[in-house]
């Protein structure tokens, strides 16, 4: 999905989370990578997980460090990138959940042309819990 597609911005508080943060990740794929993946979704992996799959992501130089061969070079690369800019991915996250994202962890199987972000976040307080320590 380009920038182009969408029908709304990416902060439209009828759009459902997942979707707008699948979108911002293409988004920031795009922006960091040159371009972005053809696939991605983002899904609640429990309650305070989220993964984010990206499909379909290489760029044509990495894909010549695949057909050569260089799987651990080109995952070392990217991850080199994420860690760079580890700042953005978390920021994202936080602004479409809302909540603090306390681990991030990106991953890539460069045969099948998969990656995944997944990001850990604080835990939501018990209800009640703000109200006893405010009492």
């Amino acid at each position: 999905m380009t920038d182009t597609d969408r029908t709304q911005p990416a902060d439209a508080p009828t759009a459902a989370p997942m979707m707008v943060l699948s979108n911002e990740m293409v988004r920031l794929y795009k922006n960091l990578f040159g371009r972005g993946p053809t696939r991605a979704r983002a899904n609640y992996a429990g309650p305070d997980t989220v993964l984010c799959t990206l499909e379909e992501s290489l760029t044509p130089a990495e894909r010549s460090l695949v057909a050569m061969g260089e799987h651990q070079r080109l995952r070392d690369v990217r991850l080199f990138f994420q860690h760079a800019r580890e700042e953005d991915f978390r920021s994202t996250v936080e602004t479409v959940t809302g909540r603090k994202v306390r681990g991030f962890i990106s991953g890539l199987d460069t045969r099948a042309d998969i990656a995944c972000e997944v990001f850990y976040l604080e835990p939501e307080p018990a209800a009640g819990d703000g109200d006893a320590a405010a009492s």
